[in-house]
């Protein structure tokens, strides 16, 4: 789409401290520049890929990493095909053989799109981490690496927080706010190419006949162009398009969330009140909306107000082992 957006805002950040309140304070994307240009994988990622691929496979473990495989004519986009069944396929092998056919596709002009996704940096480096540190205060982050040629990801979401590193290559993120879900048009939530609904729109030349409303997501858009050594911070439930576009690409990033990690996951509650809700009868559908609204989106105090404290039970703000309780329980129920 040839529409010119408007940049992500850049923020100077000279330490940790600054960052940690540049995250604090944040209510939209930002972008710092050369926030890990120091990282011992970006400078060898200045010098080649190789020496990237080299810095990274020092660190490796000896097991297998998943990775997606398509076809050259997909263009790099991991989406559905016409069937709307997944448009490459899944494998594993040591990431010695797989950086191996990097170093064999330099010399190629088409090549396959591979594609390692959201790896757990812990699981599968020795050090890795530790070497191209990032402090994020008292934040319990998870570090992923993402590695790939170049690929096209389709816009959506995620819960946690995010801070996008890129390490190697080239990034554009476009990103849409999250009250644009509707106009993303986003497809299936129980199929989809990474655990997250997509939208299904392609961005490259997107079919406004078809998605009317696309039109309207992008009025709200920003664009955000990442060199080696740049990282982006992506609020929770900002909906983003990621296109990497070397041959060659490495990205870091963390992942958190400001409540407890014993808390539920509101995409597991979405999925179940369209399993139980939905299709009842409008009427019905009313009272559960408003009861909805009552223990949920209000918060909750009205609800328990009235009952003494220690026998508020899930009522009550959650603790480790009331919401162990409370898993445990719907577990029971799931089961029946």
């Amino acid at each position: 789409m040839n529409q010119t957006l408007p940049p992500v805002t850049e923020l100077a950040v000279v330490d940790a401290a600054a960052l940690d309140v540049a995250i604090g304070s944040a209510e939209q994307p930002f972008v710092v520049r050369g926030l890990v240009a120091d990282w011992p994988l970006v400078q060898a990622a200045r010098r080649s890929p190789r020496e990237a691929r080299a810095h990274l496979l020092a660190h490796a473990r000896e097991r297998d990493f998943a990775v997606s495989m398509g076809d050259p004519q997909s263009g790099g986009r991991l989406f559905y095909d016409a069937d709307m069944q997944m448009n490459f396929r899944m494998g594993h092998g040591r990431l010695d053989k797989i950086f191996a056919g990097f170093d064999a596709a330099e010399a190629h002009p088409v090549v396959p799109t591979v594609y390692l996704a959201s790896i757990d940096i812990e699981q599968f480096f020795d050090g890795l981490g530790s070497a191209n540190p990032m402090p994020l205060s008292t934040r319990d982050a998870l570090a992923s690496i993402w590695i790939g040629t170049p690929t096209k990801i389709a816009a959506h979401n995620d819960f946690p927080d995010n801070l996008a590193c890129c390490a190697v290559g080239q990034r554009r993120f476009t990103l849409f706010p999250p009250d644009q879900f509707r106009n993303l048009y986003l497809g299936p939530i129980d199929n989809t190419p990474a655990g997250r609904a997509v939208s299904m729109v392609d961005l490259a030349a997107p079919d406004l006949a078809t998605y009317p409303r696309f039109a309207d997501a992008m009025d709200s858009a920003l664009v955000a162009d990442l060199e080696p050594g740049d990282a982006l911070y992506i609020p929770s439930l900002w909906y983003h398009h990621v296109e990497a576009s070397a041959p060659f690409n490495v990205l870091i990033n963390y992942w958190w969330r400001d409540t407890p990690r014993f808390l539920g996951q509101p995409q597991n509650a979405l999925n179940h009140a369209i399993l139980a809700i939905r299709d009842l009868p409008p009427a019905q559908r009313n009272i559960w909306r408003a009861m909805f609204e009552h223990y949920v989106f209000s918060g909750g105090a009205e609800a328990a107000a009235h009952i003494p404290p220690p026998a508020q039970g899930v009522l009550a703000p959650f603790d480790a082992q009331s919401a162990g309780r409370m898993h445990a329980f719907l577990l029971r129920s799931f089961s029946q």
